[in-house]
């Protein structure tokens, strides 16, 4: 049976689209002022918000993605996934057309250990093209998963590589060229969990599903029929539903058994940033992007942009109930911040703790044996590279698959110096690196920031300096990419290429583009040797 909103829900969407309809031509002309040097940006012209979240009843239990099937065929780890269609009910008797990889919504958590050799063998059963990025992953450039290793429908794929980075909460999801936002929108994403010599032996809670939970927060618009609506208005910094679930879940709870429970947060929407954090207690930061800080930071709240992961750890006393909260997002200075989800503040999670609690000690860890190696170091770079977002473009320019931006030696450590120069929401991630964050308009960065980083929220007008370090794979025709993570912004073409040469090399050809294809000329003009 078929489930329509009741009327006032249709009425109270009715009235946002058409706010969000009529405030496009404002945050343009915003956009326009703030850039010729007004004084809009950061400002709230009107009270409230354009992009407000519809409340939930907490009363759904909070679903754990499976941990995948692995095999080990001669010394290496055999996942597989399928990317297929399927129907979700998030809302009870209304079912909602959806992707995910094996079952209807998302997909299982991948896990692996530092020096495993891993293989995933994907198969696409869609009709269209799709490709599995590992985000955060050093691996081949071949293996990568963007947009030159598309499975056409029907296809297969199988990637294999050494796992050799640092424990830490990875994610998978499709990266085809021009269509990655309506992909991940649709449901294909899930968790890729590695582990290591550190995290095995740290005090911190381990026990997938029980003390250990992955937290995959989303937002979506499901119109009156039941169906995911992904807006295509142009409207900045993309679609921001009015719809907050978990792991797939709308309205989740978690029965919590322990004291203290650890929560793999994963910021899986497509353009909205979250503000996470607790009303009524502190959490410890553990660990960010790419893995363990040094130590546990005491905090609020965390940010996450889009693609952006922290494992908190959050304490709990016996019979008492808290929820995860989105509060107000910080989006540093934008334009017209209530257009953009600046405003809105809602629940995400709640946590529903047993009458008696197994003990749980003081969040832990010591160094790993690799931290040595991992290690990158500031004296190291010999190259700085700058990179201006500006719109739809980066340093000027769309991305063109047939065009290689930048060139790094592998081994090398170098220094990117990232800016926004528009009064919007951007973000910044790079394949195949964990960088560290030097700083932020020539500060250091705050605890939060301090740890290995894939992808990082660009407060507009604000200089982040990046540090990062090519090693192991070298090849002059497979690209990485880097780009905005609103996905959006992506697909529009605000994304360049980068290959890793040996010494002396010079960048070739991307896969599938013939001559005239190859180096950005212009590219030196955005680098400098030390």
């Amino acid at each position: 049976m078929r489930r329509v909103a009741a009327p006032g829900a249709r009425q109270a969407r009715a009235r946002r689209t058409r706010a969000r309809q009529g405030v496009r031509s404002l945050v343009a002309g915003a956009v326009t002022l703030a850039l010729a040097g007004g004084a809009l940006a950061g400002c709230a012209l009107v009270p409230g918000s354009v992009s407000s979240v519809d409340e939930a009843e907490f009363t759904n239990e909070l679903a754990i993605p499976p941990l995948a099937p692995s095999k080990v065929v001669d010394g290496t780890r055999v996942f597989s996934l399928t990317a297929q269609e399927g129907v979700t009910e998030f809302r009870p008797g209304v079912e909602t057309r959806t992707w995910g990889f094996d079952g209807s919504y998302l997909g299982p958590t991948l896990r692996a250990e530092r020096g495993e050799r891993v293989a995933v063998e994907v198969a696409n059963d869609l009709d269209e093209p799709t490709s599995v990025h590992w985000h955060g992953m050093h691996l081949p450039p071949e293996m990568d998963g963007g947009p030159h290793q598309e499975v056409e429908p029907g296809g297969t794929w199988r990637p294999t590589w050494e796992i050799d980075q640092p424990a830490g909460t990875l994610w998978y999801h499709p990266h085809p060229h021009g269509a990655t936002e309506e992909h991940v929108y649709r449901g294909l994403a899930g968790m890729f969990i590695l582990d290591d010599d550190a995290s095995r032996a740290a005090d911190l809670p381990d026990t997938y599903g029980v003390d250990d939970i992955p937290v995959i927060v989303q937002d979506k618009v499901i119109d009156d029929e039941g169906q995911l609506e992904l807006e295509d208005d142009t409207g900045e910094p993309g679609t921001l539903g009015d719809v907050v679930m978990t792991n797939g879940i709308i309205g989740a709870y978690q029965e919590v058994t322990t004291e203290r429970v650890r929560l793999r947060l994963l910021n899986g929407s497509t353009a909205r940033t979250f503000q996470l954090g607790f009303a009524d207690r502190e959490m410890d930061l553990v660990a960010t992007d790419g893995g363990l800080l040094d130590a546990p930071v005491r905090l609020d709240h965390v940010r996450l942009a889009p693609g952006e992961r922290a494992e908190v750890i959050v304490r709990m006393e016996p019979g008492e109930t808290t929820r995860l909260h989105s509060f107000e997002a910080d989006l540093g200075g934008v334009v017209v911040p209530f257009a953009m989800g600046g405003n809105d503040a809602f629940d995400v999670l709640e946590l529903r703790a047993a009458d008696q609690l197994a003990p749980a000690p003081e969040p832990a860890w010591e160094k790993s044996v690799h931290a040595e190696q991992d290690a990158l170091h500031e004296d190291d770079a010999t190259v700085t590279r700058t990179f201006e977002l500006d719109d739809r473009k980066i340093n000027g320019r769309s991305m063109d698959m047939g065009r290689i931006d930048e060139v790094a030696e592998v081994g090398s450590t170098e220094i990117w110096e990232v800016r926004s120069i528009v009064p919007m929401p951007h973000s910044f991630h790079v394949h195949d690196v964990q960088f560290r964050i030097l700083s932020i308009d020539g500060d250091p960065p705050p605890p939060e920031l301090a740890g290995p980083k894939d992808t990082v929220y660009l407060e507009p007008s604000t200089t982040y300096r990046l540090l990062m370090r090519f090693d192991d794979y070298a090849d002059p025709d497979v690209p990485y990419m880097y780009h905005c993570h609103m996905l959006m912004h992506e697909d529009d073409g605000m994304m360049g290429q980068f290959v890793v040469v040996e010494p002396g090399q010079e960048a070739g050809t991307p896969p599938g583009h013939g001559r005239g294809a190859g180096r950005n000329e212009d590219a030196d003009a955005h680098q400098d040797r030390h």
